[in-house]
């Protein structure tokens, strides 16, 4: 039996679904099945997981198996350690996260030689006991005990002092590895505690850009993503210093934590004579042991939930793009804008395919404007050209100025269309083994236009050969774990592929090696054959290419199309395992297999039961019916563009008031970025998306909408445009319309809601020091202080 079992009844419990679907689909991960296929033809063993809830299940499989692993590693040190007891082996089996765990190993785990180990050695764990169990004992006289000179490492306990000392420490540490104790305080500290950040004396003029937390005080359980890895990334340009505390410690007589650790270690003050030792310990144990300890995870934690948000946003907008609608097959025309060294024109065909290039200097300094309109009129009439794409770079909006007057120059004798495009990674792919590869001879400015032009023709295509960190949908990605961040992107850009499918006769090494079940290797060995051989006509020969057996055949089969091959069902989406069920239609329905597919009215009036055996269930029939209606159907919407207005082509062109179109390039938590032509993207604020209160972002737009938006503020010396798609908003409102709540107070105007646990009369009373134990806690601390 499984020894990690007790897994499948957890994931089964998270997710909502069944134990059996979870097993099922754990086989299916394990034996090597990617999520795109098992979504896809797998519904029957799983229950009709989707690919979220299977991305969700494999992310948590491998979260609760390596926490598995490392429980059995934990229980096999303190076993060998011969201190593990039964309620102890019962405790550590029932940690529910990592963080418990180490809170239950934390006295076990193996560190350097400390003062409270030093203390043990000298003999005054007995000492420390005493004192704790009975406060009637005085200190100094018991300590007086103890005194004895150095031997070996252990040094010399020279006086009373010493060996309260040395048992404070002993108790330090005790308290300080409870792991209750612990875990309560870590709790309350993320539900209670502030994160106060503020500007580091003399920072204040490098450090602008971070101007909106050189005084701030958030809920640290409530602080959004992005002002997270803001504060975050301001510590670590040294601007910011961070730190967490709980409202209203200061203006106490006495830290609310120590009351709690006084009172889950049972430490009363009755006027006894150890009372007041006992509250130093408690003090000490707070402020030496815990506070940064648990300080640094809680930080920790913090920048863990705000990268998962971060890479979530990431994902969704890197979803959308991949997703754009494409311009389709057309003779694309592409001009990667320039001022000195002018633009680069670079000609492909309806397949992407390079045909032509040329340089043109429009632009300043040499201003040959007619001459690059002569130009490209001969490109486009030369190679039958039907789009011209120009890249958002710099000088785009005048080279856009130009693709317009060409266009309406060639209207009466050609039907061209003229898009802008976003540069955003071409670079990178234009510095790429893989293009120098594709176009050898081509210097790196013809490739990145190259690029540009097939991007607008199938961005799914393009993009994919760029690395997804740079295509520029993400904040703070270099703030965020690379690894998640990685992980988190591939599994998006592996879904997109496999969603819209791929034409095995015309797809680049690059977009194969997306494909479910197939990797970098095996897709040049599909290119290499292709090229030696000539195109595919069946799925079958499949099989023939190097390395390619039939479990990668099973995985990849679907999502490859096969246009106008030997067999139509190829060019679907319909598995090569299922065609002996679409044969069984065709022979029930008395049609041929050509004349069936796209019949809608014949698919429609069939019951996916009749059709349904022990191998394909209802689903997969239902699914193999949709698709014969529309075989090879592309999920991805039409395609339009944004058109800007003529002369906003800088910042300084902008003016409040000014309602313009543009494209949603950026969604976020606290609203969504739109290009409106003028290099700089705007901002429309999650209070300015709509007339309703707007949670998410996302469920008003996505990356790639067209919008129009009314500018409401221009900064032109921190290049931040303030924007709005409530088109009845008017400049200068304090919050558009008041229907939004805002994104937080002004600094200095936070007041303490009913039972927010934020001070005032609806602070709860268990963190207010009470009576006698109160008194000695704080004469503890002056006693220090």
């Amino acid at each position: 039996m499984d020894a990690y079992a007790h897994i499948t009844t957890r994931l089964a419990e998270e997710l909502g679904v069944r134990p059996q679907q979870v097993k099922a689909t754990v086989a299916l991960l394990d034996d090597g099945a990617t999520v795109p296929f098992i979504s896809r033809y797998r519904k029957e063993v799983t229950g009709g997981l989707d690919d979220t809830q299977l991305r969700r299940l494999e992310e948590r499989l491998r979260y609760l198996r390596e926490l598995e692993e490392r429980r059995e590693s934990v229980l096999a040190t303190i076993q060998e350690q011969g201190k593990l007891t039964e309620t102890l082996e019962a405790q550590i089996r029932a940690a529910e996260t990592k963080q418990r765990l180490e809170d239950l190993y934390l006295p076990y785990k193996k560190k350097r030689r400390t003062k409270a180990q030093i203390a043990r050695e000298a003999g005054l764990e007995p000492l420390a006991d005493a004192l704790l169990a009975d406060p009637t004992l005085d200190p100094e006289n018991e300590a007086a005990s103890y005194l004895r000179p150095a031997e070996g490492e252990t040094p010399a306990i020279a006086d009373a002092k010493a060996a309260l000392d040395g048992a404070k420490q002993i108790l330090m540490e005790r308290f300080a590895e409870d792991a209750e104790l612990v875990g309560r305080l870590r709790e309350r500290l993320w539900d209670e505690g502030q994160l106060s950040a503020r500007v580091i004396d003399g920072k204040q003029k490098e450090g602008a850009k971070f101007s909106d937390y050189f005084e701030h005080d958030e809920r640290l359980s409530r602080v959004p993503s992005h002002r997270a890895l803001a504060m975050f990334r301001g510590r670590n340009e040294g601007v910011l210093a961070l730190n967490l505390k709980l409202p209203g410690e200061d203006d106490a007589p006495i830290h609310p934590m120590e009351v709690a650790i006084a009172r889950h270690m049972d430490i009363h003050d009755q006027g006894r004579r150890a009372d007041r030792w006992l509250a130093e310990v408690v003090r000490w144990t707070w402020r030496v042991k815990l506070y940064t300890h648990l300080e640094t995870e809680l930080m920790a934690r913090l920048r863990e939930r705000a990268e998962a948000e971060a890479i979530s946003v990431f994902a969704t907008n890197l979803k959308d793009l991949l997703l754009a609608a494409p311009a389709g097959a057309k003779p694309t025309l592409a001009i990667d804008p320039g001022l000195r060294t002018g633009c680069k024109v670079v000609v492909v065909d309806a397949t992407g395919q390079f045909l032509d290039h040329d340089t043109i200097y429009p632009h300043a300094p040499q201003k040959r404007w007619n001459e690059a309109l002569a130009t490209l009129a001969g490109l486009v009439k030369k190679h039958a050209v039907e789009l011209v794409a120009v890249g958002n770079g710099t000088a785009s909006r005048e080279t856009d100025k130009l693709a317009g007057e060409l266009v309406q120059a060639l209207s009466g004798e050609h039907r061209l269309s003229k898009i802008m495009v976003s540069e955003a990674g071409a670079s990178v792919y234009s510095a790429s083994e893989y293009a120098a590869r594709e176009f050898p001879d081509l210097d790196v400015t013809l490739r990145g236009a190259v690029s540009i032009a097939r991007r607008l023709q199938d961005p799914l295509a393009e993009l994919v050969k760029i690395e997804p960190k740079s295509i520029g949908v993400g904040q703070y990605q270099h703030d965020v774990s690379q690894l998640q961040l990685s992980r988190s992107l591939e599994a998006v850009v592996e879904d997109c592929v496999n969603a819209v499918g791929v034409d095995l006769n015309t797809a680049s090494a690059a977009l194969l090696s997306r494909v479910s079940g197939l990797n970098p290797g095996l897709a040049e060995n599909i290119v290499d054959r292709r090229n030696a051989e000539g195109p595919f006509s069946d799925r079958r020969a499949l099989l023939k290419v190097s390395r390619l057996g039939p479990k990668t055949f099973e995985q990849c089969a679907g999502f490859l199309r096969i246009m106008n091959g030997t067999n139509p069902l190829d060019a679907s989406a319909v598995h090569p395992e299922a065609y002996p069920v679409v044969e069984r239609i065709a022979v029930r329905t008395e049609r041929d297999m050509a004349s069936l597919i796209g019949d809608s009215k014949t698919l429609k009036a069939l019951d996916p039961e009749e059709f349904a055996d022990e191998r394909f269930g209802v689903p997969t029939i239902r699914d193999i019916l949709v698709e014969l209606d529309k075989p090879g159907r592309d999920p991805r919407p039409s395609f339009k563009v944004a058109e800007f207005r003529e002369g906003v082509e800088e910042i300084k062109d902008l003016e409040p008031g000014m309602v313009l179109e543009g494209t949603v390039t950026n969604v976020t938590h606290f609203g969504a970025f739109v290009d409106i032509g003028v290099h700089q993207d705007g901002l429309v604020h999650i209070s300015a998306l709509a007339d309703k209160f707007v949670d998410d972002p996302r469920s008003v737009v996505k990356a790639g909408d067209i919008v129009k938006v009314k500018v409401m503020s221009v900064d032109q010396e921190r290049a931040r445009i303030g924007l709005s798609m409530r088109l009845s908003d008017e400049p200068g409102e304090a919050s558009p319309g008041g229907r939004q709540r805002p994104e937080r107070q002004a600094k200095g105007s936070r007041k303490p809601r009913a039972g927010s646990g934020r001070g005032g009369k609806h602070e709860k009373e268990d963190d207010q020091p009470v009576g006698a134990l109160g008194a000695a806690l704080m004469q503890a601390r002056k006693g220090k202080g």
